[in-house]
């Protein structure tokens, strides 16, 4: 029988009744009806049902091929497809059990995620971070969910040409890891046939060569371009940008947008985003003319303190329900729905923004 019952610390699963009993509901499984005819074996002749030995066999046949076609098919399919999930660090009378890192990033919905522009480049950072040390504590089905997810990036980057230069850097660290990682296969660090890693290594090696030899074609406009428009409006979008290469890059765009892009309080502007007045004092750098050499500062604080993340859009963690959730902003603004199921009086006040290094660090025990 299951738990009628709603725990004030999570809503529960939803239950439904099958022919072998209560099952958790799973949003995949109307996938699976609507290939039933594939997965089932014909039904046995009148005279075969009454051979049990026969419909033992039959079942098992039926449960082996529709397993397969499971395995096979999750390159598309993902267990789950949820926009929340409790975290817990701790076994309690209600629940038992903790949730993993691979589980969240099983759970959470990721593969929707990329297609906003606004989450992209914080799942890449995700995907970074987990690249550098925490591949080996997935699991098997967390390891196929990431480079499922990862593949739909590079397909997508190469699709619309958008944000090469960071999928580049991710594919470049996920590259030496696994290759220091299969030199240690004999200490069992990789969950996983090892053939399994050669071919995804293999893979990443492919998609970092299309990468390079990426040509993003030149896009012929009649209208307005960023060229036309009065000076003080492109230094105002140059004053924008929080990433340093992108304002190098587009310096290279026109000899003007050059100019704008040395300016010194544009990178002294940059310095103060990223970086502590303090910082400043212990890595002072003067010009030939004693002035402060602000762009200079800039590679060189970065070499020594880490940048100020900034994303269009995170994950929340909700502290008094301790869930996990993407805010959809559209429901927000709409029905104030704020995307779990809270129980709190003022929802908001409980929402936390999680960066990605907060995300791994949610699930350090």
């Amino acid at each position: 029988m299951p738990f009628l019952g709603q725990d004030w610390r999570s809503p529960g699963w939803s239950w439904i009744k099958t022919e072998d009993g209560w099952k958790p509901f799973q949003l995949f499984d109307h996938e699976l009806r609507d290939n039933n005819n594939e997965l089932e074996l014909e039904e046995l002749d009148n005279e075969n049902k009454e051979n049990m030995y026969a419909g033992d066999v039959c079942e098992v046949a039926a449960k082996k091929r529709k397993k397969d076609y499971v395995n096979n098919n999750t390159k598309s399919q993902f267990l789950y497809r949820e926009r929340w999930i409790y975290v817990q660090k701790e076994s309690t009378r209600e629940r038992h059990g903790y949730c993993t890192l691979g589980e969240a990033f099983n759970r959470l919905d990721f593969s929707s995620a990329i297609q906003d522009v606004r989450r992209f480049n914080y799942v890449v950072q995700l995907l970074h971070l987990i690249a550098k040390s925490k591949l080996t504590s997935l699991s098997g089905a967390a390891q196929k969910n990431y480079f499922n997810v990862l593949e739909k990036i590079v397909r997508k980057v190469l699709d619309d040409h958008q944000n090469p230069r960071l999928i580049k850097a991710l594919l470049k660290d996920l590259s030496s890891g696994l290759c220091i990682l299969m030199r240690e296969c004999g200490k069992s660090v990789l969950v996983g046939n090892i053939n399994i890693w050669v071919c995804r290594l293999e893979t990443i090696n492919n998609w970092q060569q299309q990468l390079n030899n990426l040509q993003i074609p030149k896009q012929i406009s009649s209208g307005m371009t960023l060229s036309d428009l009065p000076l003080h409006m492109q230094n105002n979008i140059l004053y924008k940008f929080s990433d340093a290469c992108d304002i190098i890059n587009l310096g290279q765009a026109t000899p003007t947008l050059h100019m704008l892009s040395e300016d010194r309080q544009l990178w002294k502007k940059l310095c103060q985003f990223h970086f502590a007045e303090k910082q400043f004092c212990r890595h002072l750098i003067l010009s030939e003319k004693g002035h402060v050499d602000w762009k200079l500062m800039f590679f060189t604080l970065q070499k020594y303190y880490p940048k100020k993340e900034q994303y269009g859009d995170t994950l929340h963690f909700c502290r008094h329900c301790s869930i996990l959730f993407w805010k959809d902003r559209h429901l927000a603004l709409l029905f104030k729905d704020t995307g779990h199921p809270c129980t709190a009086n003022d929802p908001d006040s409980c929402l936390t923004p999680v960066s990605p290094q907060h995300f791994i660090d949610l699930f350090k025990f």
